[in-house]
């Protein structure tokens, strides 16, 4: 049996640890692989990364620590991490030994559409406003004062990740991709996803699952089973 590595890239503000359910959930051929950034769970002593280029050149020993010996490789990422597993997607098709079968892109519009309306310099309360307002949820731990001066330095510096971002290349990628929405995300239409058809070379796939915008929170054993599917083939 041919068994995939799932890379799998958080949102802003998570950790590692929202894909930790996933590994019991997967399928014998899917080994899910969660990949932890600085500046939060059991890196949060680590300065974040607030550039794409820093993030990728500075997770890269962990990802492929986490795939060596696998028999592929798979990448998925949400909204945030959806932008962060493309761009890592094209660095490891340029890494000898590195077997790139597919790359999910879930909760995200293509990577040239930015936002219009961005969050990174606002003042505390406004920040928080507008992410609950981008992310279509209000976390509880920034309900708590103590918990919020915690967290803010990190969630501030993934969305400043996220707003600063632009394509290191227009470059099609030779991966196939498949584009991933909740039927009820009210973030990301439908149109949205097919801008990531641009990306790819080598086949191109949008999909809706049950739920909205955090439907991977909702509905992972859809979402597991949708992956198994489209790396079967």
């Amino acid at each position: 049996m041919t068994r995939t590595t799932l890379l799998c890239f958080p949102y802003a503000g998570a950790g590692p640890s929202v894909y930790q359910p996933w590994r019991r959930l997967a399928p014998p051929e899917l080994e899910v692989a969660p990949v932890s950034l600085p500046g939060r769970e059991k890196r949060f002593v680590e300065e974040p990364y607030r550039r794409m280029e820093q993030a990728v050149d500075g997770l890269l020993d962990e990802v492929l620590e986490l795939v060596a010996g696998a028999d592929r490789v798979a990448l998925f990422g949400h909204s945030m991490g959806a932008v962060l597993a493309y761009e890592m997607t094209r660095r490891l098709t340029g890494t000898a030994g590195v077997t790139v079968a597919h790359l999910f892109v879930s909760g995200s519009p293509d990577p040239w559409s930015g936002r219009d309306r961005t969050a990174a310099d606002l003042p505390d309360d406004e920040f928080v406003a507008r992410v609950e307002e981008f992310a279509g949820y209000t976390h509880p731990a920034l309900e708590d004062p103590d918990m919020r001066e915690l967290l803010l330095p990190g969630l501030r510096a993934d969305v400043e990740l996220h707003e600063t971002y632009r394509p290191a290349s227009d470059k099609r990628i030779e991966v196939p991709v498949t584009a991933l929405r909740g039927e009820e995300d009210t973030l990301v239409a439908d149109a949205a996803l097919i801008g990531w058809e641009r990306v790819t070379s080598a086949g191109f796939a949008a999909r809706r699952v049950p739920g909205g915008h955090m439907y991977l929170a909702d509905s992972p054993a859809v979402l597991l089973d949708l992956v198994r599917r489209e790396l079967a083939g």
